[in-house]
């Protein structure tokens, strides 16, 4: 996308959060200049103008409840595109994820090794969960671990944190149970064989790595929002992530991959149709829609356009499209993976937690920039009126 890239009204609407009669109320004050294209109608804007618009309209937009807004360099979604550092995440699919991660982190090395010592704790307090804990449950538990590990966690430093960060996304893969041998160091190579004993393709590993670079980040989702707050108590990057991870834990963030692993597994058995009214019936229909993209996720077809799916498989996740009658998102995307490469239903939580770790490390950066304990919301209170 160039600066002189032409932009609907829509558009430039979702990029100043704004409603489309604004628009022209700017345009009326000559703050915007709208561009007509031969032959067409409606009215087009620049770029570059919005952008200019969009850095001095939010960075002056009075913050509700006295509650500091959080700014960020890393992550915009705009355009029904999503950029990283603005670059567009889909243009580096076929980036190595740890290249990716750096480049978050806003530099450091791209030497993901975990400490020896560490990842020998780290996979024996994991090894004592009960049988029935899902593997995503060990993540919390190995990062406890690299934390006490670590006496100087507390060195909030960028450079430290850059510098730990390789390590604990490395400890982090290398301390779940291994099912097989990694095809080669790196990290899609490496978490591949903890979630599938089925030798991997170089498809397969691109697909997997795209997934991690898709996921690695998504602006200010819930799980963020936890990593900012609590970097901004100064806790260390490990309490961070592990924030984070409590977040991503709940079915409406990250563990929406798990049902929609299982919308596919019922639809290959009985049907798309009886899979989606099951999931009706249960209240909604995961995999599918996302508010931020109303055009259709672009991560969703950035993956599903490289992961490796036989001729069963398509056709039931064709099915299901068509059912349902509506684009399918990410978890969609990441649920076909895992059924594609004979992972179980519990993958799709994992590899969004060790992606999207790349991401809340980042944020954890920025907001320690930022003045501490900055984050107090009004509570809003509607109980009981206080006695005299």
């Amino acid at each position: 996308m160039t600066e002189d890239h032409l932009l609907t009204t829509a558009e430039v609407a979702q990029r100043l959060r704004i409603k489309p009669e604004t628009i022209y109320a700017y345009v009326s004050r000559g703050l915007l200049t709208r561009v007509k294209v031969p032959g067409e109608r409606i009215s087009r804007f620049r770029l570059s103008d919005v952008e200019r618009l969009a850095s001095r309209t939010q960075g002056t937009r009075p913050e509700r409840d006295a509650a500091p807004a959080m700014r960020t360099a890393i992550t915009l979604i705009a355009y029904n595109r999503l950029f990283y550092r603005g670059r567009d995440a889909v243009s580096l699919v076929d980036t190595p994820f740890e290249q990716v991660a750096t480049w978050l982190w806003g530099g450091g090395r791209p030497e993901f090794a975990a400490p020896v010592e560490v990842l020998a704790r780290a996979r024996d307090a994991s090894g004592h969960l009960p049988p029935h804990a899902r593997l995503v449950d060990r993540l919390p538990v190995i990062v406890a671990v690299a934390a006490a590990s670590d006496p100087l966690r507390f060195d909030l430093s960028p450079s430290t944190v850059v510098d730990r960060a390789p390590q604990l996304l490395a400890t982090m893969v290398d301390a779940l149970p291994a099912r097989s041998e990694p095809a080669d160091r790196g990290v899609a190579a490496r978490l591949w064989s903890r979630l599938t004993d089925r030798a991997p393709s170089a498809r397969d590993l691109r697909a997997l790595n795209a997934a991690l670079v898709l996921l690695a980040d998504h602006d200010l989702a819930a799980s963020t929002i936890a990593v900012r707050v609590a970097a901004s108590t100064r806790a260390h990057p490990y309490a961070v992530v592990s924030a984070g991870l409590g977040a991503l834990d709940g079915p409406m963030h990250g563990a929406v991959g798990a049902g929609v692993f299982r919308l596919i597994e019922t639809a290959a058995r009985d049907g798309a149709a009886a899979a989606i009214a099951e999931q009706l019936r249960s209240g909604g229909l995961p995999g599918f829609g996302h508010s931020l993209y109303p055009e259709g996720d672009p991560r969703a077809r950035a993956l599903l356009d490289v992961v490796p799916i036989p001729g069963d498989l398509q056709a039931t996740l064709d099915d299901l499209v068509e059912t349902a009658n509506a684009k399918p998102n990410i978890d969609f995307a990441v649920a076909s993976l895992a059924h594609s490469a004979g992972m179980g239903p519990g993958a799709a939580e994992v590899i969004f937690a060790v992606a999207r770790t790349a991401g809340w490390i980042a944020h954890a950066i920025e907001e320690y920039a930022q003045p501490p304990h900055r984050f107090r919301w009004s509570s809003g209170y509607v109980g009981p009126t206080p006695a005299a």
